[in-house]
């Protein structure tokens, strides 16, 4: 089995230096030229950047290295029979999330974002249905109706660059908690989950922070600072997957004995270059990732984008420390899971805050992520007894939380102005104040407790949301699996297909029987293992 991890190990790092080789070879339509190069609009907000139609291919061709980095951060912790399973269930979910963000999740997405973004290729976009009356004040937005298929004549090439710019985020999004639940849940759920995740769940959560919807509206609606300041989707992305991932954890894992706090193992590294070879491809795709969306280098000012670039840095670099000094001090040496789950932790939280704190606390941001990474891992694994082998609560959900709220707290106020159409002239008395916490920089006013209420709500609405989304599909679905099941096996007759397996514990082939267990984790009667299905 150990051969066909090193296979996977190897795909993946070819592809990646493959791409970055392509990326960075010099080549004449990437060489500068007398002539200005084609440019997706002519005029930016607030003085933001102008680039060139290429910047976005690039940029969203190197955010597609985040969902293939989590992937070797994810797998690099499991058995090998489970690696195997995860590895080809993530390449499959992603494959059904862009199918289903393509369909109707693009729609769902920014169906509506042209009313907050006054922008000639977003002219089309302008319909958001809303559940309020307009007396209650616009941008109450929960969903877009318009860009369905991204078909018709008048798709503009903002839209494209808006669609590319988000497919590695609905990859990512619906990748972890499929990583999470390959091998314990059903086939079916672990293709319904990913294909939701990208036509459903994730696009109206992006539509309510980014698409016109009413997280982002809370500064203009409730005067609570800018809104839910989400700077570059770890809320919608990482948060929302973490509850999904959460409820599914709740209803198909199977629960190990507790175990002692001596006796807790730190999690296995059978490929310590899976571990820190994606976390690295994870911070490099993460530069793409932030800097690939049009509305948000439109936004901003050129010391912002270098600004938010070194913040990227030190968030990583803050996070991979606690871990890695932390399981050295216990185990007498350190773990390249939990090192390289701190990193990528570091990076998800700085994914929230982006260029809007200075540097010192951006490295404050990282450290602090990473500090909840082995305590969350034990919590999680070793006293609610989820197993979450993969860490997606750990590395992604936590981590969200963490930046969310710092940023309340360390935003400087001199980026970000306008954001949201909050502030756009002038913001508490000061022209050109942007986003803004507790801590800001002189000559600026402080924005607290209203950025802060702003950031609770959001945190609330989007982890709930991911997990009462998940809990109403997982729920259900597997409560019909396994009846089916039980009712194949208690006729005596082997069920036709392996959609109704159930999850199967760690490193457990599916090629021996194994007791039948329930979808919610209690144990079920014994059966004969001759008239049980294979997994």
């Amino acid at each position: 089995m150990d051969h066909r991890i090193k296979s996977i190990t190897h795909v993946f790092l070819a592809g990646a230096l493959g791409w970055l080789t392509l990326a960075l070879w010099p080549t004449p339509l990437l060489a500068q030229t007398p002539e200005t190069p084609q440019t997706l609009w002519t005029a930016s907000q607030n003085g933001g950047l102008t680039v060139p139609t290429y910047w976005f291919v690039l940029a969203s061709g190197l955010a597609l290295l985040v969902p293939a980095g989590l992937t070797l951060v994810a797998v690099s912790g499991l058995e090998p029979g489970r690696a195997w399973d995860a590895a080809l269930g993530g390449v499959a979910a992603m494959g059904l999330a862009a199918l289903g963000y393509w369909a109707i999740g693009f729609a769902l997405h920014f169906g509506g974002v042209g009313l907050v973004y006054d922008l000639p290729g977003l002219r089309d976009l302008v319909w958001e249905w809303s559940p309020l009356p307009s007396d209650w004040g616009t941008g109450w937005g929960m969903a877009g109706l318009s860009g369905w298929f991204l078909a018709g004549r008048d798709v503009t090439p903002l839209t494209y660059a808006l669609f590319l710019a988000h497919l590695p985020w609905v990859l990512t999004a619906a990748l972890l908690p499929n990583l999470a639940l390959r091998g314990r849940a059903p086939v079916t759920a672990t293709l319904l989950l990913p294909l939701l995740m990208g036509g459903f769940i994730y696009p109206l959560a992006g539509n309510w922070v980014r698409g016109g919807g009413w997280l982002g509206a809370l500064g203009r609606n409730l005067n609570l600072g800018h809104g839910l300041v989400d700077f570059g989707g770890a809320g919608t992305v990482h948060l929302v997957a973490a509850g999904v991932a959460l409820a599914a954890l709740v209803v198909w894992v199977p629960r190990r004995p507790r175990r002692p706090v001596a006796a807790t193992p730190v999690p296995p590294a059978q490929l310590p270059l899976l571990a820190v070879a994606g976390s690295l491809l994870f911070l490099a795709g993460s530069l793409g990732w932030l800097w690939s969306n049009p509305l948000q280098v439109s936004a901003l000012q050129e010391v912002a984008l270098l600004r938010g670039s070194v913040n990227l840095i030190l968030f990583a670099c803050g996070g991979v420390l606690v871990p890695l000094i932390y399981t050295w001090f216990v185990t007498g040496t350190s773990s390249p899971v939990l090192s390289a789950r701190g990193l990528t932790a570091g990076v998800v939280a700085g994914l929230a805050v982006g260029p809007f704190v200075q540097p010192a606390p951006a490295f404050l941001i990282g450290f602090l992520a990473g500090l909840t990474v082995p305590f969350i891992t034990f919590l999680v694994d070793g006293i609610l007894r989820l197993d979450d082998a993969t860490g997606t609560i750990s590395v992604s959900g936590i981590p969200a939380v963490v930046g969310l709220l710092l940023l309340a707290i360390f935003a400087d106020g001199t980026a970000g102005q306008g954001w949201h159409l909050t502030g756009v002239e002038s913001y508490l008395g000061v022209t050109g104040q942007g986003v803004s916490g507790l801590l800001v920089a002189p000559g600026y006013q402080i924005d607290f407790p209203g950025q802060l209420q702003a950031q609770i709500i959001g945190i609330l609405t989007l982890g709930l949301w991911g997990f009462l989304v998940g809990m109403i599909i997982c729920a259900p679905l597997g409560l019909l699996l396994y009846s089916l099941r039980r009712a194949g096996v208690t006729s005596g007759q082997s069920l036709p297909t392996a959609d109704l397996a159930d999850g199967r514990p760690e490193g457990r082939s599916s090629l021996h029987p194994e007791p039948l267990s329930s979808p919610l984790g209690s144990p079920a009667n014994p059966v004969n293992p001759s008239v049980s299905r294979e997994g």
